[in-house]
Formats: structure tokens, C-alpha cells, sequence
């Protein structure tokens, strides 16, 4: 009989879960590459220390206009990477290259969260982790904040939050935390989701989502499925939601998409479909048409005035 710890109790996409309570995860710990001035857009990158317990850090990348003394303050991106709750990290090349690109196209500020992830932080980690890096972001609204770029630079009646996937999904209920708390001295414009998650998927992927939040309010969990009261109550004036035509979270995205229209939320929200790709798809090569199209319409979201 085989012992206790390599039997296997449960598997899921991205890990297999054995019976004595060990995870097992199928990625390993992904590459990281350290911020950095980048010779070809002149955007420099910083890394910065908002908690450290819990661990909550941040990468800030900020344009090379930003260096000009007679720069206006400048449009913030607050941007929450992927990875289904248990990967990645906004310190890998895929997101660290995007956030560069965005910063230099929108001529904006970008902090990109470090959250924390299961199985070591189980959800609603990042969620709180998030929700703890932008309040510290809306910390500099005074210009007295810890870190001398958004003090100097950011412009906090034009902040954005955005995110992809899984990112996306955090990037909601921040927006709700937004417009139920509050966020003092701060602006929250827009929400960019790309790709987002949400519940209804398959039963495998809420049973994922269900496992990684130990402290769940089951199917119907708003995080989860948001209902229509806290999609009314969403802290901005615009969404823009990106869905492409293979991915398998492309039905959630629309449901989202439908459901926030019939809300009674004030705001507009925009829906973009690429054809032909599947999920996260841009992040393959950012410089592809269809990659350099979304990238674009991100981008004119954020600098739309």
C-alpha cells in the first residue's frame, strides 16, 4: 500500500494536492529579471517594499518624459499580473516587459504588485496584498508618501487599475473595494481586464478556485461570481474588458461584460475581441499584429482624456 505521502488526493491544472496535505506545483518558480533602465524606450524600473508581513512588494516602472522638468504629472497604471493564483510573478520578463511597454507608449506610471500566491498564501491573499499596495499608492496623494517617483511624478485624479487573467479578476474587486470604501485623495478613472477569470467557467475551474480559498463563500462567492449589487457599486467611470475568441475564459468575460451593462452602474464599459488568438496570447510576442493592436487600445485607454 502506497504510504500517505505520495498518494495523490486531488489534481488540478496547475498543481496536484497528495494526502498528507503537500502541494505539488506542475510550473516552477518562474524566471525573474531585476528592474532596470531600458536603453530603447528610456523607461526606468525600481523595486520597492510595501510590507514585509505580510511580504507585499512592487516593480514601478516610470517614462523616460518624466525626466523633463516642465513634465505634467503623469496618468498611474496600477497593474496586477496573472497566473491563476498560483504563478508567476511581476517580476517575470512576460509582465515586466509589458509594463515597460505600456509605460512608454501611455507616457505613464506603472506599479505592478508582487502579491502572494498558494500554497504558501492561499487566497484571499492577493487580494488583500493588492488592496494594501494601492492604499499605499494613494499613500503619495499628499506628495508625502515613501517613494520620491509617484510624490514627484504621479498624477492621483488619473489612476488606473489593470490586470490580466487572473489579474483581472483581482483587478475587479479592488474596483469594488474602491467604490464601497473608498479610496481617499484618489481618482480611480479606469478598469482594464484582460482575459479575466471568473466563476462558471467549468466546475473544474470553480472547484480550483474553490480549493485555493479555503475560507470561501462557495459558488456563489462575489469574488467569485460578482453579483449585480457590487458590480453597481464599481469605483470608476470607465471599463475596458479584452476577450479573445479561443480562450476558454472568454464566456466569463462576456457574462462580466453583460452583467455590469444591466447593473445600474453610472459608467461606461467597453468590450474588445481579438479573433483567432487564445488566452494571454500577447504575452508570446508583444511586437505580433494582434499583440501591437491590444496593446494600442490599452494604451488609449489610459491616455484618453
Amino acid at each position: 500500500m502506497a504510504s500517505s505521502d505520495s498518494e495523490i488526493a486531488k489534481e488540478f491544472r496547475f498543481f496536484r494536492v497528495y494526502k498528507d496535505g503537500r502541494v505539488e506545483l506542475f510550473e516552477p518558480d518562474c524566471e525573474k529579471v531585476p528592474p532596470s533602465d531600458d536603453p530603447t524606450t528610456g523607461v526606468r524600473s525600481k523595486d520597492v517594499v510595501i510590507s514585509s508581513e505580510p511580504p507585499v512588494s512592487a516593480r514601478i516602472f516610470i517614462p523616460y518624459e518624466a525626466q523633463n522638468p516642465n513634465q505634467k504629472k503623469l496618468p498611474l497604471l496600477f497593474y496586477v499580473h496573472g497566473g491563476g493564483f498560483c504563478r508567476r510573478s511581476a517580476f517575470g520578463p512576460r509582465y515586466h516587459n509589458f509594463c515597460s511597454v505600456v509605460s512608454a507608449q501611455a507616457n505613464a506610471i506603472v506599479v505592478s504588485v508582487e502579491y502572494g500566491l498558494f500554497p504558501d498564501r492561499p487566497i484571499p491573499a492577493c487580494y488583500e496584498d493588492s488592496w494594501a499596495a494601492l492604499n499605499w499608492v494613494a499613500s503619495h496623494a499628499g506628495g508625502n508618501g515613501p517613494e520620491p517617483w509617484l510624490n514627484d511624478h504621479a498624477h492621483f485624479g488619473r489612476v488606473f487599475i489593470g490586470g490580466g487573467s487572473a489579474g483581472g479578476n483581482i483587478a475587479h474587486t479592488l474596483a469594488f473595494r474602491v467604490g464601497s470604501i473608498g479610496l481617499p485623495c484618489v481618482k480611480v478613472v479606469g478598469v482594464i481586464m484582460v482575459h479575466p477569470f471568473f466563476g462558471g467557467t467549468s466546475p473544474e475551474e470553480d472547484e480550483l478556485w474553490l480549493y485555493m480559498c479555503p475560507t470561501n463563500g462557495g459558488l456563489q462567492d462575489p469574488r467569485l461570481k460578482p453579483p449585480a449589487e457590487d458590480l453597481a457599486r464599481l469605483g470608476c467611470e470607465r471599463v475596458l474588458i479584452f476577450v479573445a475568441e479561443k480562450d476558454f475564459l472568454k464566456p466569463v468575460a462576456m457574462n462580466y461584460y453583460e452583467d455590469l451593462k444591466k447593473s445600474g452602474w453610472k459608467g461606461t464599459v467597453e468590450l474588445v475581441e481579438t479573433h483567432g488568438e487564445g488566452h494571454s496570447f500577447y504575452f508570446d510576442n508583444l511586437k505580433c499584429e494582434k499583440a501591437v493592436e491590444l496593446i494600442n487600445k490599452f494604451v488609449s485607454f489610459v491616455t484618453q482624456l
